[in-house]
């Protein structure tokens, strides 16, 4: 627990917290866009991550404050609309609060996407990961994301299943045509997709780390391929880094058109070729990324309990 943040807590709401908890920061380690279309998802938890604390009110009223943002938002208990403008960053905790009916759970007043079930799988000794964060995003990235999706339910459609985690390749060579050329890139990418996961899961606990890295990098090139939706920067930063030896792999991460590249690597590349990259990666576009170093770490927890 950050006894600050239990202070800052006590200072706006003139009480202490019922209790806090912590949820790690999340990379997608592989699975891209396998989740909607029914199929696993490896994620990993890294050393970042945000605190929540909570405490009771008792007269149907929510409020929200955040370390980055300068004023108290107060909205009545129960369906809220979608925020704008200055209070639209509560928009994350009231998509929290709208899903949570799904899962069971009560709204105060992994990776098996079907599921959804999870289990946990250890990141062998001498690799770590990297994210360089272009901050680039295409114009278009909602309208993209939402072709794609309607593209994959095409396939699955055409293929008579009712997602794409229920075909297979023997299926898809069978099609004909009953795909058109972009639905049979997009059923390609999410199938072998798929069964990279699973893959990347065996890797992991046999220990292969190299075996990891080339289905990370066979990863994005099926992202850049088949389901085209990388960008040239994010291509040049995995082409920049998986030339240099100490890289096992790299891929885009997330949903792409724009956003960052995760590199797995030997514990002997450092700040120093990290920022070779970045620099080389400027002179090209003219920014520099973000460079994160990321080791991971525990999931989610609550932390403590709190009671005036």
């Amino acid at each position: 627990m950050n006894p600050s943040f239990v202070e800052k807590f006590r200072a706006g709401f003139g009480r202490a917290p019922h209790l806090v908890a912590r949820a790690p920061g999340r990379i997608e380690f592989i699975g891209n866009h396998s989740d909607y279309n029914g199929g696993t998802v490896l994620g990993a938890a890294i050393d970042r991550g945000v605190e929540v604390a909570i405490a009771p009110r008792a007269d149907r009223r929510w409020r929200w404050a955040g370390d980055h943002f300068p004023d108290v938002v107060e909205l009545p208990a129960g369906a809220c609309p979608k925020q704008h403008g200055a209070t639209a960053w509560v928009n994350y905790l009231l998509g929290v609060l709208d899903a949570m009916p799904g899962f069971g759970l009560a709204v105060p007043v992994g990776f098996d996407c079907r599921g959804p079930r999870f289990e946990t799988v250890p990141l062998p000794g001498g690799a770590q990961c990297w994210i360089f964060n272009t901050h680039t995003k295409h114009a278009l990235i909602d309208g993209l994301y939402a072709a794609r999706h309607a593209e994959c339910m095409a396939a699955a459609q055409a293929l008579g299943v009712g997602l794409l985690v229920d075909a297979s390749s023997a299926d898809l060579a069978a099609a004909g045509e009953r795909l058109s050329e972009v639905t049979a890139k997009r059923a390609r990418h999410i199938i072998d997709e798929i069964a990279r996961v699973g893959a990347t899961v065996e890797a992991l606990r046999q220990g292969d780390l190299s075996a990891v890295g080339r289905l990370l990098t066979a990863s994005h090139r099926s992202s850049q391929t088949l389901l085209e939706n990388s960008t040239t920067e994010l291509d040049f930063l995995v082409d920049s880094l998986v030339t240099q030896p100490e890289v096992l792999g790299a891929r885009l991460t997330g949903g792409g058109f724009g956003g960052a590249v995760m590199a797995m690597t030997t514990e002997t590349f450092g700040e120093t070729q990290a920022l070779a990259v970045a620099e080389t990666y400027r002179r090209r576009f003219g920014s520099r990324p973000a460079v994160l170093p990321a080791q991971t770490a525990d999931g989610a927890s609550v932390q403590t309990e709190s009671r005036d």
